[in-house]
């Protein structure tokens, strides 16, 4: 009878060609619904996650971001150095035709985008370490307050490498799961990565130019205004109006609200658009700026305001250097 119970149970685990990977709970429902909506195979859906490795350092890593676990001044010294910026002066020099292509087809200056690639990948230096479909699938399946956000990206990295002929094992990334020079999550591959040179793919692993247009179009489908500015420093002169700082960093501030809660608006120039106040730890205090559209359409690259004051200030820093090099 025992002999009997446990073969119903192994027919039934097998049945229509589905099993489910003991790492990876709540994978066979997944692969169900890969085939029913999209047209995999189950059989081969579990040959690939049976070549899938649950990795505890990428549960490690993403309990502990750089963007949550360290104050803006340790922050920014990670990526505010002189090699960061002199290469990105160098990438300037190397792909001056493209970015300019760029910078006037989307509006989007150069050395925004050539700031999120040094922040990113250090300008392709270093574009992760880890499989995708390792990070994908641990995420979807063993992190829990993100699963479900995971499980979406996981879908659309299988619809990704089927639409552009990649083979999902061979694709790395960052320990989320993030792609390419450029480090697009699948769902932005798909939605925002561009053809910029025209060879009828689009390329952002190893193609700078497919990643700067791609770049840049992702800004701009973000709501980048072009000649707007970005942040502006200011000072307070009463107390932290911390019920405004907590609004966050989409722009909803008018600046009388600013003016009377004590914030100066001294370097803000004048316009009639909203605003939003962040405060910035220093290792003597908060810093405090004043930002705009711009900032807050970088953040929708990455949702950390001190990952936007980076590419802003890293920007700045490239372009001075670009414009005082010889050409």
């Amino acid at each position: 009878m025992k002999k009997l119970f446990i073969v119903v149970l192994f027919l039934t685990s097998f049945s229509g060609g589905v099993f489910a990977n003991a790492d990876l709970p709540g994978l066979t429902k997944f692969i169900n619904e890969m085939e029913q909506k999209h047209g995999f195979g189950a059989d081969e859906l579990n040959q690939l996650f049976a070549k899938v490795e649950v990795k505890d350092s990428i549960l490690k890593a993403i309990a502990r971001p750089a963007e949550k676990s360290k104050p803006w001044y340790k922050y920014r010294a990670i990526f505010i150095q002189d090699k960061r910026v002199n290469e990105g002066v160098k990438f300037w020099q190397q792909h001056v035709d493209v970015l300019q292509r760029a910078e006037q087809h989307y509006g989007v200056p150069a050395e925004i985008i050539i700031a999120i690639l040094g922040v990113e990948t250090s300008y392709g230096g270093n574009v992760g370490g880890f499989r995708v479909i390792d990070a994908l699938s641990t995420l979807a399946f063993r992190y829990p307050p993100r699963s479900k956000f995971f499980r979406s990206e996981l879908e659309h990295f299988l619809l990704l490498t089927r639409e552009e002929n990649r083979s999902p094992l061979n694709a790395v990334g960052s320990y989320a799961g993030a792609m390419g020079l450029g480090q697009f999550m699948p769902s932005s591959y798909r939605a925002y990565a561009v053809d910029f040179d025209g060879d009828n793919k689009r390329d952002i692993w190893t193609n700078p130019d497919d990643a700067i247009g791609s770049i840049a179009n992702y800004i701009k489908l973000h709501g980048w205004i072009t000649g707007q500015s970005i942040a502006h420093k200011t000072s307070l002169l009463a107390e932290e109006p911390t019920a405004l700082i907590a609004k966050g960093y989409k722009p909803k501030l008018s600046r009388e609200q600013l003016a009377a809660a004590g914030a100066s608006l001294k370097n803000l120039p004048y316009a009639n658009d909203k605003i939003a106040l962040i405060a910035l730890t220093q290792q003597k205090g908060e810093e405090y700026w004043l930002v705009r559209q711009n900032f807050y359409s970088i953040t929708r690259y990455n949702h950390s305001r001190m990952y936007a004051m980076t590419v802003k200030q890293l920007a700045e820093l490239i372009r001075q250097g670009y414009e005082s090099s010889p050409r």
